[in-house]
C-alpha cells in the first residue's frame, strides 16, 4: 500500500507533508527517526527548564511576553507530570541527567501521598511514582503508591457512589470528568495489595459517571454536582469549557482516556463501548480541524479563529493508541491513523517549541482555563507528558 506522505525536517521545525510516494514501512521508519529527534530536543528543553527551576518548586507554565516561568508547590494537581515526563524521556534515551532530576523532584513530591484534599493523586503520584516503579524501580515506591491510593479512597462517599473532585460549600458534591484519570492508581493498588476495595471504588465511580456525565451525543459535561445525602444530581455545568452545554475538548479527552483504562483493567464491554462512543464523537465532529488538534472547546464561538489546545490533542492521541489494541478493524486502523496524525502535528510547527525557547517546555499552544483567563495559549506540563506518552506508545506499536 502506497502513501503520499513523508516527514521532512526543516530547520528546527518538523513538518508532516505530502511529498513523494513511499511504502508505508519507509514512511513509518522516517517518522520514527523524526520522533527520535523530537525526544532529543525535548530532553534538551527539560534540561534548560531544570536550570531555571527554583529549588523545591515544580514547573507550571511559561509566559513568553514577560519571559516568566510560573511554578507551583508539590500540592498543585500537575506536580506529577514533570517527573513523569523526565522518566519517559530517560526511558527512551537513557540520559542519566534526566533520571537524577526525576529522583530529586520525586523526593519533594513524596509527602503528597498523605494529601486527602484532592482527587488528583492519580495525576500527582501515579504519573510520577507509578512511572518510576516501571522505568527506574525502587521498592519504596510501592508503599508510596499504596498510601496515595488510600488517601484518594478517603474522598469516596458510598451515599453518592463517587470520588469527590473539588471541596466546595456545604450541600455541594462536585465531580468532574477529569476524575476518570485518577482511577488507574486504584486498580494498581488492588492488584498490588490484593485488597479489592480500591478497584471497587474505581468501578462504582466509573459506572456513575457513565450514568450522569454524558449527553445523548456522547459528549460529556465538565462538572456534575450531587446532593451529598441522597446522591441525586442537582446541576450539570462547566468550569473550564465555553458553556454548560458545550463540549470542552480536554474534558472529552479525559473521558476517552479514562474509559479506555477502565476496559484495560476490567475487560467489561460497557467501558470499551463508552470509549468508542467518545472517540467517535471527537473524531467525527465537524469542528475537528484537519490536523486533528482540537479547538479548546468543540463549541467555541469563534471557530475557526478559536485557540487550539495542544494538551487535548496529546491526551487524545495517547488514549487512541491504546484503544486501537482493543477494537477490531476498521476502527483500529482509523484510530491509529488519527493518533498518528495528532502526534506528527504536535511534532511540528506551530506546536513544537524551538530549542531553548518556550521556557523549556516541549509544546506550545495549550489552553488551561479560558473562563478564568489563566494558562491561555501557553505551555502545559500535562500537554508535554501525554505527548511523550503518545510517542512512546506509537513507537512501541511500530517496533
Amino acid at each position: 500500500m502506497k502513501r503520499l506522505l513523508t516527514y521532512l525536517v526543516i530547520g528546527t521545525g518538523i513538518y508532516f507533508a505530502a511529498c513523494t510516494a513511499q511504502s508505508k514501512t519507509e514512511v513509518q521508519d522516517d517518522g520514527l527517526a523524526t520522533l527520535e529527534t523530537v525526544i532529543q530536543q525535548a530532553s534538551d528543553q527539560y534540561k534548560y527548564l531544570k536550570d531555571r527551576l527554583p529549588d523545591q518548586r515544580f514547573p507550571k507554565t511559561y509566559h513568553a511576553n514577560s519571559d516568566k516561568l510560573e511554578t507551583s508547590g508539590s500540592g498543585w494537581w500537575c506536580s506529577g507530570f514533570y517527573p513523569g515526563s523526565l522518566l519517559y524521556m530517560y526511558e527512551q534515551n537513557q540520559d542519566k541527567e534526566l533520571l537524577e532530576e526525576a529522583e530529586r523532584i520525586l523526593s519533594i513530591l513524596e509527602k503528597e501521598k498523605h494529601n486527602t484534599t484532592t482527587h488528583d493523586l492519580g495525576f500527582m503520584m501515579f504519573c510520577s511514582f507509578g512511572n518510576a516503579l516501571e522505568i527506574a524501580p525502587k521498592e519504596a515506591y510501592k508503599a508510596i503508591l499504596i498510601q496515595s491510593a488510600e488517601s484518594l479512597s478517603s474522598r469516596f462517599d458510598e451515599n453518592v457512589g463517587l470520588i469527590k473532585s473539588w471541596d466546595s460549600k456545604e450541600g455541594d458534591y462536585l465531580v468532574i470528568i477529569d476524575n476518570m484519570m485518577n482511577l488507574e492508581l486504584l486498580f494498581w493498588a488492588s492488584e498490588e495489595t490484593g485488597d479489592p476495595k480500591y478497584k471497587e471504588i474505581a468501578i462504582t465511580h466509573a459506572d456513575n459517571t457513565i450514568k450522569h456525565h454524558f449527553r445523548e451525543d456522547n459528549s460529556s459535561y465538565h462538572v456534575v454536582n450531587y446532593n451529598p445525602t441522597t446522591g441525586e444530581v442537582t446541576k450539570k455545568h462547566t468550569a473550564q469549557g465555553y458553556s454548560d452545554d458545550s463540549a470542552w475538548a480536554r474534558g472529552q479527552a479525559w473521558g476517552l482516556y479514562g474509559y479506555t483504562v477502565m476496559y484495560r483493567f476490567t475487560k467489561d464491554q460497557k467501558y470499551l463501548d463508552q470509549a468508542v462512543k467518545i472517540a467517535n464523537f471527537m473524531l467525527d465532529h465537524p469542528n475537528l480541524p484537519a490536523d486533528k488538534i482540537p479547538y479548546w472547546d468543540f463549541d467555541a464561538p469563534n471557530i475557526p479563529d478559536a485557540l487550539r489546545d495542544s494538551s487535548a490533542g496529546a491526551i487524545a492521541a495517547a488514549a487512541l493508541l491504546e484503544l486501537t489494541t482493543y477494537v477490531d478493524q476498521p476502527d483500529s486502523k482509523r484510530y491509529f491513523d488519527d493518533a498518528e496524525k495528532m502526534i506528527f502535528s504536535l511534532a511540528s510547527a506551530p506546536y513544537l517549541a524551538e530549542p531553548n525557547s518556550n521556557g523549556g517546555f516541549i509544546l506550545k499552544h495549550g489552553v488551561g482555563h479560558i473562563p478564568e483567563n489563566t494558562e491561555v495559549d501557553t505551555p502545559l506540563t500535562y500537554g508535554d507528558y501525554y505527548f511523550l506518552e503518545a510517542i512512546k506508545r506509537y513507537k512501541n506499536q511500530l517496533n
